[in-house]
């Protein structure tokens, strides 16, 4: 009787292994094909309120998860099969090695020692892999955490940026593209004035820190300080616009009206500003008032920061040095301190605590546009980019930032809570997200269809001393949002 030789022995198990395989693959396509089969005929029986092509694509959507999770399965598998055909010829190898027992025994342990690390390896490698989806499910936050409250609609372009006062009463200012900035009632939503003043874009709004004072800055190449006066309308109840859709629901911008909103007609309007600054040669994308509140700082794309004083409109200073446009300016709450960001990459510390000396520095960190760099209550600056980082920085030792916060989207304009230290993050991906000072993710808003931004997140501020929304967002969604976050809990889940 012939004897079969080894290498024919193998090449016949490769065949029969490659047959079973395609057997594998025709019966899943054949099991595939009855599961849709199957799916109808579950559609079709079954009583529900949602429409057949709704439930259609729900089945299919979960269809696909399944095979994700059953091909991570197969994976797993075939990574413990390797492990066993590791383990299995290390052990043949001990077994083979010539010698004293003592050498054999080394020579075991030390393949031990090697399939266990490879083991380890392999683990971490499908940890991490499937780890990506297992987090998708999650909640991010509980909704009780982060709760959007209220929208202010009512303008015909994109929100820049937005202010809440800092006196009595308290309301929220916006600036738009659509060449005017505006007052809102925090609780009802209603716009209380409309500042048509500008030329062009209005880039930034902030508020005089004593005083019923606001100051825009536009592209128009001018900055506008004017006074206003506004009486809050009765709050009426908060009407739930929550839904029951949860995170990351997203859906297409044509889905969102392109045609014009119509604004409110019906509130007071100024027309005429009480100061005009006029010093630049290129658009004003910043202002803010330094403490105190007789000087104000300007940033202009002509590469230069200015210095007014209000009372006389004269330029103190003109603040040159960055290579390319500003994208924004800061001022320190409690201290004659200035930063401004530019698309050079960097950011520049301007102190004028001394009179006679007026210091920068630069802060070098970033690889692209640092949009925003702000002031905390402390001694800390907190920078965001277009490199999709956030970085937090020590006025006291500049060379390197002590820490940085890792994003999948360029930053925008941040802000920081002033009690808690709270960074919000807005993003181009329409995300806002919530960070604490030392880089840990606390929260991220809610989106669905109905709730949250449906374009980019242009701006945040927070407002802690407000009851009903402590932070808020605008973006080029035409709109702004005030949300309530439950900080004890936020910080509890943390």
């Amino acid at each position: 009787m012939p004897v079969e030789s080894g290498s024919s022995a193998a090449a016949r198990q490769q065949k029969q292994k490659r047959k079973s395989h395609s057997l594998s693959i025709r019966r899943t396509n054949s099991t595939e094909q009855d599961r849709s089969g199957l799916q109808r005929d579950m559609l079709e029986g079954q009583d529900s309120k949602l429409p057949l092509s709704l439930r259609s694509n729900l089945l299919d959507l979960f269809s696909q998860i399944e095979r994700e999770f059953e091909n991570l399965y197969i994976e797993n598998l075939e990574l413990r099969r390797e492990i066993e055909t590791l383990n299995d010829r290390l052990a043949a190898e001990g077994q083979t090695f010539e010698g004293a027992d003592l050498a054999k025994g080394a020579l075991k342990t030390k393949a031990s020692h090697s399939t266990s690390q490879l083991s380890q390896k392999l683990k971490t490698t499908y940890k991490a892999s499937t780890s990506k989806i297992v987090s998708s499910f999650k909640a991010t936050t509980s909704r009780a955490v982060c709760q959007l409250v209220r929208e202010y609609v009512g303008h015909r372009d994109g929100i820049w940026d937005l202010s809440v006062t800092r006196t009595q009463p308290v309301v929220l200012g916006t600036a738009s593209a659509d060449h005017t900035a505006m007052l809102w009632s925090i609780e009802t939503g209603k716009c209380l004035l409309k500042y048509l003043g500008h030329q062009g874009s209005v880039n930034s709004i902030k508020f005089h820190p004593t005083e019923q004072m606001a100051l825009t800055a536009s592209g128009d190449q001018t900055a506008h300080i004017w006074r206003y006066m506004v009486q809050l309308p009765t709050p009426q109840p908060v009407a739930d616009i929550s839904t029951p859709c949860e995170d990351d629901v997203d859906f297409s911008d044509k889905d969102e009206a392109d045609g014009e909103i119509d604004g409110p007609n019906d509130c007071p309007s100024i027309r005429v500003a009480t100061t005009t600054l006029r010093s630049h040669q290129g658009v004003v994308i910043a202002a803010d008032w330094l403490v105190g509140g007789k000087q104000v700082v300007t940033a202009s794309w002509d590469r230069a920061a200015n210095l007014y004083d209000v009372e006389t409109s004269e330029l103190v200073h003109s603040l040159t040095g960055h290579d390319q446009e500003l994208t924004h300016c800061c001022t320190h709450p409690t201290q004659r301190l200035v930063v401004t960001s530019s698309r050079d990459t960097t950011f520049r510390l301007w102190d004028f605590r001394d009179p006679s000396i007026h210091s920068v520095n630069v802060f070098q960190g970033h690889t692209d546009t640092v949009t925003s760099a702000v002031f905390t209550v402390g001694d800390n600056v907190v920078s965001g980019s277009d490199d999709r980082t956030v970085k937090v920085w020590d006025l006291k030792n500049m060379r390197s930032p002590i820490a940085t916060i890792r994003t999948d989207s360029a930053v925008n304009r941040i802000s920081v809570s002033v009690n808690q230290k709270i960074i919000a993050l807005p993003h181009d991906n329409r995300q806002v997200r919530l960070f604490d000072m030392s880089g840990v993710r606390l929260a991220r808003l809610p989106r669905s269809n109905r709730q949250g931004h449906r374009r980019m997140v242009c701006c945040s501020a927070w407002c802690e001393d407000n009851t009903s929304c402590n932070l808020f967002t605008c973006g080029f969604d035409r709109q702004a949002i005030g949300w309530n976050i439950n900080i004890p809990a936020l910080l509890q889940e943390k």
